[in-house]
C-alpha cells in the first residue's frame, strides 16, 4: 500500500543555502532508491523558515529502508546538526 511521508523542518534564514545543498543531495539519492514514488518540497506562506516535504513510496518498509540506510542518515545528521534540531517525520497511508 502507497505511502506518504511528511517531513517538517523548521529553517532559519541564514541557514536555507547550506540546508538547500544538502537537501539536493538528499534528492538526489532518494530519486534512485527502490520504492520511491515521488516528492516535493514546500516553503510555508504565513510562517517563513517553515518547509515540508511530501514524498510517495510503495509501501513504508521500502521507505524504512530508505530512512535508515546510512547514505542517507550521513546527510540527515548534517541537516539536523545545521538546524539545531531533529526532523519531523510523519507517515500516511491511504485509506480505502
Amino acid at each position: 500500500m502507497a505511502v506518504k511521508i511528511l517531513i517538517k523542518r523548521r529553517v532559519p534564514e541564514t541557514k536555507e543555502k547550506e540546508l538547500n545543498l544538502l537537501l539536493n543531495q538528499l534528492r538526489a539519492l532518494t530519486m534512485n532508491q527502490s520504492g520511491y514514488i515521488s516528492g516535493e518540497t514546500l516553503k510555508r506562506v504565513d510562517y517563513p523558515g517553515e518547509y515540508l516535504v511530501i514524498s510517495t513510496w510503495r509501501s513504508t518498509e521500502e521507505w524504512r529502508k530508505w530512512v535508515l540506510s546510512e547514505e542517507r542518515t550521513e546527510i540527515q545528521d548534517k541537516i539536523d546538526k545545521l538546524l539545531g534540531m531533529e526532523t519531523e517525520y510523519e507517515i500516511y497511508a491511504y485509506d480505502y
